[in-house]
């Protein structure tokens, strides 16, 4: 952890909060907030941008356009591509890039998710690769989009 102490301002926009409500456990929401805030710090040592520019560009680099939703017909189960809402693209990129960096492992949560956040920006790391799978899957079973409740 930093000596400096990093600047957290009192109003925030509704997309940190998300994703701070997000990233918080068992209701400690200003350790949530204090993790949030030391990546961020880290980010602007390790990078020149600003970090709520690359916090925002790895969200959006996470975004899920599409997924897959099994349905079942006549006993089989098929999974269908389905667009996602902008709600749950939301909620997805957030939850994948939070479990991405829980999934790091020997160094402070802080720096797990600064890492993950500077990987989704260049479009790399795990909360990325997931995105590109959920993709892959849409597209190898789009002959079944068909099926897709209108």
């Amino acid at each position: 952890m930093s000596l400096a102490k990093p600047y957290i301002p009192a109003n925030s926009n509704p997309v940190i909060e998300k994703f701070i409500n997000c990233l918080m456990m068992q209701g400690k929401k200003s350790i949530a907030r204090r993790i949030f805030w030391d990546a961020l710090h880290m980010m602007k040592t390790r990078t020149k941008d600003d970090p709520l520019d690359v916090f925002q560009k790895a969200l959006l680099n996470v975004t899920p356009l599409i997924e897959v939703r099994p349905k079942r017909m006549g006993g089989a189960v098929y999974q269908v591509p389905t667009e996602v809402t902008p709600k749950r693209q939301q909620s997805l990129s957030m939850r994948w890039i939070i479990t991405a960096a829980r999934d790091r492992k020997g160094m402070p949560m802080s720096q797990k998710l600064a890492l993950e956040f500077l990987d989704a920006g260049n479009e790399q790391g795990a909360a990325f690769k997931k995105k590109e799978d959920v993709l892959r899957m849409a597209q190898a079973n789009k002959a079944f989009a068909h099926l897709a409740s209108k």
